[in-house]
């Protein structure tokens, strides 16, 4: 089935499962459909894995373990690249892909499934590096050895937000350690992950990278019980984030988890307020907000706090809000009707509780279209302060003194990004040092890349992805003491 799209007709193919190197068609009871989210019209209809498919999964997984562990990791960042060449060579189709069934413009998607790109070759380049090491022995001409082993089967849960990066970092960082993996894709969004990890897959044996959606309570549930799943990465909710954390912990299994975030920002009174407020529209607006390190709480200084909210407001009303797929949109439909339904109550609560509630341009007729708003005033008690709106809301509030803006900004369970725009030294050597976050970006927006850790602190979860520790989190160190044999 195929839906005409304007400017261009885009037909989604139906999403597959890959189970021990083949693609194919669940069978699964549930019947998933695919909308698209700027129009609501239905895109597919399709079944998702069932037990009987995740138990052959299993077993493929734990069968390519020790030859691809012991494939020379020279020999194992050639085949990953060769699979991320057959990447790029479908880039401008998987990103059409990815806007029809996840939402964000077409310049997102293709970003989206270039830094995936870049993630994996990271990875793969990075593992040729694993260092083990020597010790000195406490006997006799010993020596103490340590040797990086790949850790086991691993489960790599990604979520629709970004579908595509979210999941590339966790089976780049797999793959390259040396393990098997197992990626659960998200039922909204599966199609274009799907095209990149069939792509990727080319290049490796069967049973190395597998695929699987469907009931994900009952197939997460079925792999973390299995003894095969020895390391679990999940991007999602803190509520489904601890919940697996304690299936986890039944059997002592490894896990990471990036459980989302409200970032704070800090804007001082030296910052560039125009051209702040113009980055901090650009970054919060980038998938429609839908983004765990998407700018949500902004303290600015009281006497500067004026000026920067109508340059704010400024930035957020010139957004071009509609269908992705048109070249001239700078801002897409949040991806589901349920995020949609969580944001309209997120504002009408501020609303309720004191806010003032500016909002950009909005989209009549049909699509999960949210206009882009801002909070203003106090809101004392809203829901909105607490909760991660993961969608084009945010609040913005001035502050006195900085003690004031850091206890705010630490005033939350989630703890992953966080922003600061000074170019005092003092100020950021302190907010370096007390706030609460796991990734902090002083007068920019960067806050992830390969090369360097992504997690949070807090409710925002356990472990980091990206970076070398990114990496380890796939590796077992095993210590050898080795001795001559006595005579």
């Amino acid at each position: 089935m195929s839906v005409s799209l304007e400017p261009e007709a885009t037909t989604l193919p139906v999403p597959r499962i890959l189970i021990n190197g083949e693609w194919r068609e669940g069978a699964g009871d549930t019947q998933w459909k695919l909308l698209n989210p700027a129009t609501e019209q239905a895109l597919q209809s399709y079944r998702g894995a069932t037990s009987q498919d995740l138990d052959t999964a299993l077993l493929a997984a734990q069968q390519a373990l020790k030859p691809w562990g012991q494939t020379p990791a020279f020999q194992r960042a050639q085949l990953i690249e060769q699979g991320l060449q057959k990447v790029l060579g479908s880039i401008d189709e998987m990103s059409r892909w990815l806007t029809v069934e996840q939402g964000k413009t077409l310049g997102e998607s293709r970003l989206e499934i270039q830094v995936a790109v870049e993630m994996v070759r990271w990875f793969a380049q990075e593992g040729r590096r694993i260092h083990g090491r020597t010790i000195p022995s406490r006997l006799p001409q010993g020596v103490v050895t340590v040797i990086p082993r790949p850790a086991g089967v691993a489960l790599a849960i990604s979520p629709w937000n970004y579908p595509v990066i979210l999941c590339a970092r966790k089976v780049g960082a797999a793959l390259a350690a040396g393990c098997s993996v197992i990626a659960k894709l998200p039922e909204e969004t599966p199609v274009a992950v799907g095209a990149f990890l069939s792509a990727l897959n080319q290049a490796l044996p069967p049973g190395v990278l597998q695929a699987v959606f469907g009931d994900a309570k009952a197939l997460c549930s079925q792999a973390i019980a299995s003894p095969v799943v020895r390391n679990v990465s999940f991007t999602g909710s803190v509520a489904v984030g601890r919940a697996l954390a304690h299936q986890c912990s039944a059997d002592f299994k490894r896990a990471t988890l990036e459980l989302g975030g409200h970032a704070p920002v800090i804007v001082c009174r030296d910052a560039p307020l125009e051209s702040v407020a113009n980055l901090l529209v650009a970054h919060k607006h980038r998938n429609a907000g839908q983004a765990c390190m998407a700018p949500s709480r902004l303290y600015v200084d009281q006497g500067v706090l004026p000026a920067f909210t109508d340059h704010y407001v400024a930035a957020m009303r010139r957004l071009r809000v509609g269908n992705g797929i048109k070249a001239d949109i700078d801002m897409g439909p949040v991806q589901n009707h349920r995020r949609q339904a969580a944001l309209e109550f997120l504002i009408e609560d501020a609303r309720s509780h004191g806010a003032d509630v500016v909002q950009g341009p909005s989209v009549e007729g049909p699509g999960f279209f949210v206009p882009p708003t801002v909070l203003l005033g106090n809101m004392e008690g809203a829901r909105v302060m607490q909760d991660e709106p993961f969608g084009p809301v945010c609040a913005i509030q001035g502050f006195s003194t900085l003690d004031e803006a850091i206890a705010r900004a630490n005033a939350s369970r989630l703890g992953l990004a966080g922003y600061l725009f000074t170019d005092s030294a003092s100020i950021q050597a302190r907010c370096m040092r007390e706030l609460e976050v796991g990734a902090l970006s002083i007068n920019n927006v960067m806050v992830s890349m390969p090369e360097a850790p992504f997690g949070g602190l807090k409710d925002s979860g356990l472990g980091a992805e990206s970076g070398i520790e990114g990496l380890s989190a796939y590796l077992a160190p095993m210590s050898v003491h080795t001795t001559p044999i006595a005579p």
